[in-house]
């Protein structure tokens, strides 16, 4: 038989293979179409002449999950549940194959197999994947406000026990090959050369074959058999419901609705039976998809993906191919840029540093970052090898001669940066990218006297480099777009999501911390206490405060950014004077061990109560957590807003991105712009007036909001 989008074949053992081949798309999804189709496959596949079935993929990856674009023209609940339904039809006649009429089916399963993916994979009797790094299986669907909606609440904890379904489906991360086996996820591990073989291998081997007794627990050590024990009884499930519950509302802050309902699913599907799970879980799905922090987490996804095909540049100027990395700069920053260089895009990577322990300090932290990554499997000892065969250093000028693009990460210095550029462009040849990794002096400054200033860009990493997701590209008016496009590109090799900004005094994400950072100070001075001010921010949804944030950052890194903002923008970005007192009693923040809160031994304790005098300030007052969260957060939009108006950013998609991403806005809000969208602009506009009537000018409305607001004008949704 032929079909639009499955390849299928039946050999003369009546073992049949299925691949999915969406025909409209480079990649699987389940869309409407290949649901129904899925549906005639199956009516095949229970005719007499077939004895087994192996579902395998006909493209680079096994199956990516539902298509996220047909969830949003769902407009009520009920549509939600009955496309669910149309789904779970025929996932439950593959299931019936093996479980009533006896033909086994493998799931071969190569590259991404995740939300609805791996709720198809789970219907059949045993799971193959391959040991290849690109192989992952998971149930990510909180990651976009929802749950999984096809059988895998119910499906998933039958098979690899209540705590692991509860961790992979409420944690929502995906697992590698080595940890789905261990799990019990998949049943073998096979080189992907060998992947169909092996498993029309299994399924002619299963024909007829008694099928063996599934166990959760993999062996039989102390450890499952204590939580076996845990899950088999009433009172050890509960225990084990309340701890995931507590884990869960720690971690979101009760932000999240998708997590709590996918707990509550679990738990009705062990209580009450499979059938009763799938109800709630369908049921749940239907009302999350059309809650807010659903539509704000997919409007960061489609924002991602289309950031994925984005170069960066608005005309059809290629990417140079870059294969060499120069880092200047062998610190915390500099150790970063080398290692997802090195790691992620595979180059060749020099470290120039002003002595030899410097060097060192820069290749021993890309052996640590290298080390991590081999202690979770994600590398073989032989690629470790490779890696750091790739990795060198030098005090000198020597070996740097072949390099494609130089990314320095030196201090914070405009005359120290510009001594960088002037000694690369007088060593490297004339095709060689200088990209500066400053986080607020301009790039244009930078580059002032440039012999070839269209080689310039800015490349601002967020530390840590090799955890934090965002790169901000910044270009000036003399950056080619062939150097723009190359450095996106290389952000994009090293695993970046990649946003790109024209030059400005802090760019974009510094800036937005300008204002931001400010009124932290200025709720200070007026009473508030540390507690307050970083409490109502992660209630807000931020994932850490704005003044233990300045201590993470460094307080004296943040006072000389400080400076840098207020000399370009004047007044409105201007704080309180007092905070100079932090310098002068040498708080610098957790490097050491001194600042807004005390620090033992690296660790983290409570606030320190001497910040208060060391700033001259008085008992605390008090102040509201609204009032609080209000300020902080029109601050941070508004200025947001003016980064848009003063062609800072190219989109407000980009602008959403940037803040999510570098500077941890909350994702459930979507963004600033996002956010805008959700209040309205004219009450963004009403809101902002009202704190410049009582705070100053500082909260005066960007331009762009009260046109927005007159014309009724939407920036995203």
């Amino acid at each position: 038989m032929t079909f639009k989008n499955f390849h299928f074949d039946l050999d003369d053992n009546g073992v049949a293979t299925v691949l999915v081949d969406r025909h409209d798309e480079s990649m699987n999804t389940l869309g409407e179409e290949l649901v129904l189709e899925l549906s005639d496959v199956v009516d095949r596949l229970e005719e007499d002449d077939v004895k087994a079935v192996v579902f395998g993929s006909a493209k680079k990856d096994f199956l990516a999950g539902a298509d996220i674009r047909m969830f949003g023209s769902i407009s009520t609940a009920e549509e939600a549940v009955e496309a669910l339904k149309a789904i779970h039809e025929p996932f439950d006649r593959i299931e019936a194959l093996h479980r009533e009429a006896g033909k086994p089916v493998i799931a071969a399963i190569h590259g991404a197999c995740l939300g609805g993916g791996l709720e198809f994979a789970l219907t059949a009797s045993k799971r193959i994947c391959t040991n290849s790094p690109r192989t992952q299986l998971g149930q990510p669907e909180v990651q976009l406000g929802l749950i999984p909606g096809a059988g895998g609440t119910q499906r998933l904890p039958e098979l690899i026990g209540l705590q692991g379904g509860l961790e992979m489906i409420v944690g929502g991360k995906p697992v590698r090959h080595h940890k789905a086996r261990k799990l019990g996820l998949v049943d073998e591990v096979v080189p992907v050369e060998v992947l169909l073989e092996v498993a029309n291998k299994r399924a002619f081997e299963a024909i007829d074959a008694e099928p063996p007794e599934r166990t959760i627990a993999l062996n039989v050590s102390t450890k499952n058999l204590q939580r076996l024990a845990l899950e088999k009884n009433p009172a050890g499930r509960k225990v084990l419901f309340k701890k995931a519950t507590d884990m869960m509302m720690k971690e979101t802050g009760g932000h999240y609705p998708a997590p709590k309902r996918a707990i509550e699913a679990i738990q009705i599907g062990a209580e009450h039976g499979r059938a009763a799970g799938v109800a709630a879980e369908i049921r749940f799905f239907g009302e999350l998809v059309l809650t807010p922090e659903s539509a704000a987490l997919r409007s960061i996804f489609f924002a991602t993906q289309g950031l994925k095909a984005d170069t960066g540049v608005d005309g059809d100027a290629e990417a140079r191919k870059v294969d060499h990395v120069a880092v200047l700069g062998g610190g915390l920053m500099g150790g970063g840029i080398a290692a997802v260089s090195a790691v992620n895009a595979g180059a060749v990577v020099r470290i120039k540093e002003i002595d030899n322990a410097g060097v060192a300090r820069g290749l021993g932290y890309v052996s640590k970052v290298v080390a991590k990554r081999a202690k979770r499997r994600r590398m073989t000892p032989f690629q470790v090898e490779q890696i750091m065969n790739r990795v060198t250093g030098s005090p000198e000028w020597i070996g740097f001669a072949n390099t494609d693009i130089v990314i320095e990460a030196v201090f914070e210095d405009l005359d120290l940066k510009r001594t960088m550029l002037a000694q690369v462009e007088e060593i490297m040849g004339p095709d060689t990218i200088f990209a500066s990794n400053t986080s607020s002096l301009p790039i244009s400054d930078i580059a002032a006297n440039a012999q070839r200033p269209e080689n310039v860009v800015g490349m601002h990493y967020f530390s840590p480099v090799e955890k934090m997701p965002l790169l901000e590209v910044i270009t000036t008016d003399a950056t080619s777009d062939e150097v723009t496009a190359s450095a996106v590109a290389l952000g994009k090799a090293q695993g970046k999501t990649v946003i790109v900004v024209n030059d400005g005094v802090g760019f974009y994400t510094t800036r937005l911390l300008g204002p931001y950072s400010n009124e932290a100070a200025f709720l200070l001075e007026e009473g508030a206490s540390v507690e307050e001010i970083d409490g109502a921010m992660t209630d807000w949804g931020f994932p850490i405060g704005p003044l233990l944030l300045a201590d993470e950052v460094g307080i004296d890194v943040g006072a000389h950014i400080a400076v840098i903002l207020a000399d370009a923008f004047g007044e409105r970005m201007r704080g309180p004077a007092m905070m100079e007192g932090l310098i002068a009693d040498d708080r610098k923040g957790r490097k050491n061990g001194k600042g807004f809160y005390l620090y033992d031994k690296g660790e983290r304790g409570d606030v320190d109560e001497s910040v208060y005098d060391a700033l001259g300030l008085g008992p605390r007052t008090g102040a509201r957590k609204e009032n609080i969260a209000e300020r902080m957060s029109m601050a941070f939009i508004n200025e947001a807003a003016r980064c848009l108006e003063e062609g800072i950013l190219r989109s407000a998609r980009d602008g959403d991105i940037g803040a999510v991403f570098g500077l941890g806005f909350p994702p459930f809000r979507g963004g600033p712009f996002w956010t805008i969208d959700q209040m309205g602009a004219e009450t963004v506009v009403d809101r902002l007036i009202v704190l410049a009537a009582k705070h100053g000018d500082r909260f005066e409305p960007a331009q762009i909001l009260r046109d927005y607001a007159a014309e009724g004008k939407k920036f995203r949704s």
